[in-house]
């Protein structure tokens, strides 16, 4: 099955044409503790293994949607036209049409971020679970939301994750059509998460030199420490759920913080060597485990980006301020 084939599956024949009148929506970003990172199946951005994530519900993207009735699509991004030679313009153009139920359908899309755009910080996963929450309403599919799940991740695999608040974990499935890999919320880390606070510290801006997609791709093919990779996260997520039902937080950031190191590492074995690190990254990391040792627990995370996302708890806040005065500091309490 394709991605197509996929939205067929689950769309079927839509009922209604799509509303004249303009819709806008919203998704979270998420931020992985446990990461995604490999595909089963590239096309239908199917994971090798299970991940765990958790929203940030005022950091994500806001799109709004219109039919238009010329013979294109126009896309938008933070209040620029998105180049047509661009690989956003193409993934943009791919995801919409899966969504031309009728070749005359064409789209105004305006999207716009209140975080960095490709700068590892998970802004494909919230555009695309924005977009589509934005198909949906277009076209009153009133799908579920595991259903949406599904459409998002054919836009970018951890999109799947950004709909909903709170910790979200996503299924790898077993199915080769995918019908069974989508994400739901993880409830049981939800009484944990209200203790939680999330600082991102964000010192690159700027669009990385290698995309998330490539950069999994590499390492899949050329890691000599990817034949692991599904062991350890099998274990992490294990040793993550038991550590938030213990109300553990030391035990949750050592894992989280570990997770996050070995999927870099891996990547620096690939061949070619993939580093998204810069000595800020490096240095920040150096200051978390020094303050570690002398002042209170902090941890942090990484995703396929430089920037760094610290992890701490309530009472660790005046700390956080002090040290790291640039971080926008986020609670996850709902």
């Amino acid at each position: 099955m394709n991605a197509r084939e996929t939205v067929i599956k689950i769309v079927g024949v839509p009922q209604h044409t799509p509303t004249n009148e303009a819709i806008t929506t919203f998704a979270p970003v998420n931020i992985a503790l446990i990461k995604y990172w490999g595909k089963r199946d590239d096309q239908l951005n199917l994971p090798v293994t299970n991940s765990l994530s958790i929203a940030l519900p005022t950091k994500g993207t806001t799109t709004t949607i219109r039919i238009n009735h010329t013979t294109h699509d126009t896309y938008w991004l933070n209040g620029e036209s998105v180049d047509k030679n661009s690989e956003f313009f193409n993934r943009l153009h791919y995801f919409c049409d899966l969504f031309r139920f009728h070749p005359s359908y064409h789209f105004d899309i305006d999207t716009k971020n209140n975080i960095p755009t490709a700068a590892g910080l998970a802004s494909s996963a919230s555009g695309f679970a924005a977009l589509t929450l934005a198909f949906n309403q277009l076209f009153r599919l009133t799908l579920e939301k595991s259903e949406l799940s599904i459409l998002a991740r054919l836009g970018s695999g951890s999109a799947c994750r950004s709909l909903w608040d709170g910790c979200v974990e996503w299924e790898k499935g077993q199915r080769e059509d995918g019908l069974d890999s989508f994400a739901h919320p993880y409830e049981a880390a939800t009484s944990f998460l209200d203790s939680i606070g999330v600082g991102l510290l964000i010192f690159a801006k700027e669009k990385k030199k290698m995309s998330s997609r490539d950069a999994m791709l590499t390492t899949v093919k050329t890691s000599p420490l990817y034949s692991q990779w599904s062991k350890h996260v099998e274990q992490d997520l294990t040793d993550i759920k038991r550590a938030m039902s213990q109300h553990d937080f030391i035990r949750f950031g050592e894992i989280a913080e570990k997770n996050a190191l070995a999927m870099h590492n891996t990547m620096l074995t690939s061949e070619p060597s993939i580093n998204y690190c810069n000595a800020s990254t490096l240095h920040y990391r150096e200051k978390i485990w020094a303050l570690r040792k002398t002042k209170c627990p902090i941890y942090f995370t990484q995703d396929a980006g430089p920037n760094i996302k610290l992890l701490f708890q309530k009472e660790s806040l005046s700390v956080v301020k002090e040290e790291f005065p640039s971080a926008e500091i986020i609670f996850l309490s709902r």
